[in-house]
C-alpha cells in the first residue's frame, strides 16, 4: 500500500464549501441531441485546428472535421452524423464572448458512426503508435487545461518519467462529473492508466482521489489488481489539491522548480476523464466527441451529471435540466474557483467544459471591492507561496515587471487568494490581466526583434548587392582598360613594323 512521503506539509489552500450534495448522488445521463451543434476549431491550448469540410458536406459521428495544425494543436471530430450548415464565427465559451471560427452541424438523428477498426490489444502498441492514436482522436486534458494529450505523451521520450498520476481529486465546489465517472466507469479509467503508463514507460501509477469521495475510491480499488502496479490513493480534501504542482508534492514529495513542468521531476499528471478518453481512442479508435458535464448551482431547476455531445450549447443543457426558474446572477463554465464567467447561454460545450454552474445572487457572493488592508490572508492561502497583495499593488501601479519579479508566472490562478480576501479584491483578474499584458509585450518585443532581423538582413543583402555591383563594375572597367591597353600595344607594334 502506498504511503505518503515525509515531505513538508502543503502550504496554503482553502476549504470552500463543497456544495456537491446536489449532484454527487446522480448517475450520468445522456443529453438528447440538440437541433444544432457548434464545434469551435479552437478547443485546446495551441494553434486552431484547420477545417477539412465545407458547408453542405455530410458527416458521420467521429469523422475528423478539422485537423490539428502545428506542433501544439488538436483535431476536432463530428459529435454526431448530419450536415455541415456553415463554418462561421460564433461566440466562444469565454468571458469576452468574442466569436471564433466554428463548424455548425445539423444532426440527422441517426447518430451513425464512421467506420471504425476492430478493437485491438492496446498494450502491445509502441509508444509512438499510442501517441499517434491519441493525437488522431483529438484528446486533450479534460480537467480544464485542454493541453493536447499526445504532446504530453511525447514528453516521455525526452524525460525519464517514473510516475504517472491520474488526477481524480476534483477539488472545485459543485462539480461531481469526475466523481461519477470514477464510480460508473472505473474499468475504463484503469485501462486508460495502463495505456498511458505504456506510452510513458512509467514504473508506478497512482490514481489520486480526495477523501471526500469514498465511493469513487472503493470503485477503483475493487477493479485493481496487485499485478497492475496501480494504486488508488486518498489525499486530504483541500483546495487546490487538483493543481499539478500540489498533487505531485502531496503524493511524491517532489517540488517542481519555477518555470518547469512535472516531467522535469519525472512525473506526468493526467485527469481521470482524459484517461477514459485515451482508453476509447487507443483501444476502440473512438475520437473525443462527448464529455461528462455537471450542471448545477442554485438557479438550476434540476441539477444533473450529463454525457454531452461536444458542441451542444449551454442553453441546451439548462433546458434539459428544467431551466433556471431563478435568473442566474452568474453563469460559469467550470467551477466557481477557476471557471470562466460566460456572458450568455448560447456558447457551446467544448472539450475542457467540466461544469455549467448557474449561481444565485446569494451563491455568487457579489460585493464591491474595497481597499486592501494588508491583512495577509491571501499570503497564507496562496498554495504557491507567493505574496498576492504585493503583486496586486504593483499591477495596480502599472509595475508589471515588479509583479513578475515577485513570482507572477508561478501563479496557478486557483483563486484561493480572492476567496479569503475580506476586501473582495479581484486578485485573480489582476494576475490574469498582468500575465496577458506581459505576454503581449513579449510578443510585441519578439515582433520588433523579427522586424529588426529582417531589416538587418535586408541591409546586409543590399550591401552585398552593392558590393557585387561595385565589383562587377570594377571588373568591367579593368577589362575595358585591358582591352584599350592591348589595342594600343597592337598599334605601336604595327608602327614599328
Amino acid at each position: 500500500m502506498w504511503s505518503f512521503p515525509r515531505s513538508p506539509s502543503l502550504r496554503g489552500g482553502v476549504h470552500p464549501q463543497p456544495r456537491k450534495q446536489a449532484t454527487r448522488h446522480l448517475a450520468i445521463e445522456p443529453l438528447p441531441l440538440p437541433r444544432r451543434l457548434y464545434l469551435p476549431v479552437q478547443q485546446h491550448i495551441g494553434a486552431p485546428a484547420r477545417p477539412l469540410v465545407a458547408p453542405g458536406d455530410r458527416v458521420l459521428k467521429g469523422q475528423m472535421v478539422a485537423s490539428g495544425d502545428g506542433a501544439v494543436s488538436a483535431a476536432v471530430h463530428a459529435s454526431t452524423s448530419g450536415q455541415v450548415l456553415a463554418i462561421e464565427p460564433h461566440p466562444a465559451p469565454h468571458p469576452s464572448g468574442l466569436p471564433v471560427l466554428t463548424l455548425v452541424i445539423a444532426p440527422d438523428g441517426d447518430d451513425r458512426w464512421v467506420d471504425l477498426p476492430e478493437p485491438d490489444h492496446a498494450l502491445s502498441l509502441s509508444r509512438e503508435e499510442i501517441a499517434r492514436r491519441v493525437a488522431a482522436a483529438g484528446v486533450v486534458g479534460m480537467g480544464g487545461a485542454t493541453f493536447p494529450a499526445a504532446v504530453k505523451l511525447n514528453l516521455g521520450t525526452r524525460h525519464a518519467i517514473d510516475t504517472l498520476i491520474l488526477n481524480g481529486s476534483e477539488c472545485e465546489p459543485y462539480l461531481s462529473c469526475d466523481d461519477r465517472l470514477m464510480r460508473e466507469h472505473p474499468g475504463e479509467i484503469i485501462d486508460g492508466a495502463r495505456i498511458l503508463r505504456q506510452a510513458l514507460g512509467a514504473q508506478r501509477t497512482l490514481i489520486v482521489v480526495e477523501d471526500n469521495k469514498p465511493e469513487a475510491l472503493a470503485a477503483l480499488r475493487e477493479r485493481l489488481y496487485v499485478a497492475d502496479a496501480i494504486q488508488a490513493v486518498a489525499v486530504p480534501t483541500r483546495y487546490p489539491m487538483g493543481s499539478e504542482r500540489h498533487i505531485i508534492r502531496a503524493v511524491t514529495g517532489r517540488e517542481i522548480p519555477a518555470g518547469k513542468l512535472g516531467a522535469d521531476v519525472g512525473v506526468m499528471v493526467h485527469n481521470v476523464a482524459t484517461a477514459r478518453a485515451v482508453h476509447r481512442a487507443v483501444r476502440h479508435h473512438q475520437p473525443l466527441v462527448s464529455r461528462i458535464v455537471t450542471v448545477g448551482g442554485g438557479a438550476v431547476a434540476r441539477p444533473a451529471n450529463l454525457e454531452v455531445p461536444l458542441g451542444a450549447r449551454v442553453q441546451d443543457l439548462l433546458e434539459h435540466c428544467g431551466g433556471t426558474p431563478t435568473a442566474p446572477a452568474r453563469l460559469l463554465m467550470g467551477g466557481p474557483m477557476m471557471g470562466q464567467v460566460i456572458p450568455h447561454a448560447r456558447v457551446p460545450v467544448v472539450k475542457g467544459s467540466n461544469g455549467v454552474i448557474a449561481l444565485t445572487a446569494a451563491e455568487a457572493r457579489s460585493a464591491d471591492p474595497g481597499p486592501c488592508i494588508r491583512c495577509g490572508r491571501c499570503v497564507a492561502a496562496c498554495p504557491s507561496g507567493l505574496t498576492p497583495l504585493e503583486m496586486a499593488a504593483r499591477i495596480r501601479a502599472g509595475d508589471l515587471d515588479g509583479a513578475a519579479a515577485r513570482g507572477l508566472s508561478d501563479c496557478v490562478a486557483c483563486g484561493a487568494c480572492a476567496y479569503v480576501c475580506p476586501a473582495h479584491l479581484p486578485l485573480v483578474q489582476y494576475f490574469q490581466h498582468a500575465k496577458g499584458a506581459l505576454a503581449d509585450r513579449r510578443e510585441q518585443g519578439q515582433h520588433q526583434e523579427r522586424i529588426r532581423r529582417l531589416a538587418q538582413r535586408r541591409r546586409e543583402r543590399q550591401e552585398a548587392e552593392a558590393r557585387a555591383k561595385a565589383e562587377a563594375a570594377a571588373q568591367r572597367k579593368a577589362e575595358r582598360a585591358a582591352r584599350r591597353q592591348r589595342k594600343t600595344a597592337g598599334k605601336e607594334h604595327k608602327t614599328e613594323a
